[in-house]
């Protein structure tokens, strides 16, 4: 157990839709900073699923080497094989998996992409349905989103070449959730001059300009997350010391969710997660690097 501070969008500091961006600290919200228990679920992992709690803790070492993960090659060949096999072994009646983004995280002043320090969700519903359009066949899509059949999207967060003690992703339980915690957000990504041919923005991650940060000049809404509002009945859980050889699945969304058309009793939505700075890290510890790998996961029925 560790107390932390959690930082969550302020509802009363925006007008219109809100709106943040993929690389950066730029937003048009206000945020608070909420202190909270955070249990360290790692002698006790069975308790917590994906169905239940919306996340799930698996060993799972990498044949990937940690240099690996600067290859964007290596990444979306070897590496997505992996993160497949992984789903498929740990969730029984897959159809189909569709690996659409990955990130990978530094915390040092010249990566792209930093460790999150906010409570979120990285899909919608509407994002959700949008993904199954933007990645099958039109009528297999229409087929899907029609008929009921399960899908999910999860996210496969692992440490890159040493434990993640700097940072460490915690994770809220969806059971201790309400739906009037979640709040769409619109999410900007820069705008690319090349994008009109080629749609996909993985690998071209630059650093965003320092001084744009409340502009929204070079960006377009390309998504829809979920920023979480404070609620004192979450409850905040964490690996600590979490290690390369472990990953964390985090729902970000399940059709069969409960609460959803079609739902089912007792299964998680989704999970609410951040980066956080644990008072308990040792000051020595190396910065932070993780990456995750978002999927679209089709079952049989």
């Amino acid at each position: 157990m560790t107390t932390a501070t959690f930082h969550h969008i302020d509802t009363t500091s925006y007008t219109g839709k809100p709106w943040s961006k993929v690389d950066g600290p730029g937003t048009s919200f206000l945020q608070t900073a909420h202190t909270r228990p955070v249990t360290n679920i790692r002698p006790t992992p069975h308790l917590y699923t994906t169905t239940n709690a919306g996340f799930q803790l698996l060993s799972s070492p990498s044949a990937s080497d940690p240099s690996s993960f600067t290859s964007d090659t290596h990444v979306r060949g070897p590496y997505y094989t992996e993160i497949e096999n992984l789903l498929r072994d740990s969730h029984p009646g897959i159809s189909k998996v569709v690996i659409f983004d990955h990130t990978i995280r530094r915390r040092n002043k010249d990566a792209p992409r930093q460790p999150v320090q906010q409570v979120h969700v990285d899909q919608s519903p509407s994002a959700a349905a949008a993904r199954v359009r933007r990645h099958l066949p039109p009528q297999e899509a229409e087929e899907v989103l029609r008929s009921g059949r399960r899908f999910q999207i999860v996210n496969v967060w692992r440490p890159i070449a040493h434990a993640a003690s700097d940072f460490p992703l915690a994770v809220v339980d969806w059971r201790s959730t309400s739906p009037s915690d979640f709040v769409p957000v619109d999410l900007l990504y820069p705008t690319r001059a090349d994008s009109v041919h080629d749609d996909d923005d993985r690998g071209k991650e630059i650093l965003p300009d320092p001084e744009s940060v409340t502009s929204t000049a070079g960006y377009e809404v390309k998504g829809e997350t979920l920023a979480v509002a404070a609620n004192d009945a979450h409850r905040f859980c964490y690996v600590k010391d979490m290690r390369p050889d472990e990953v964390m699945l985090l729902k970000c969304f399940d059709s069969w969710g409960e609460g959803l058309p079609g739902g089912r009793e007792g299964v998680a939505v989704r999970t609410p997660h951040t980066a956080f700075m644990d008072p308990q890290t040792p000051k020595d510890a190396p910065g932070r690097q993780s990456i995750e790998v978002r999927c679209l996961v089709f079952y049989e029925e």
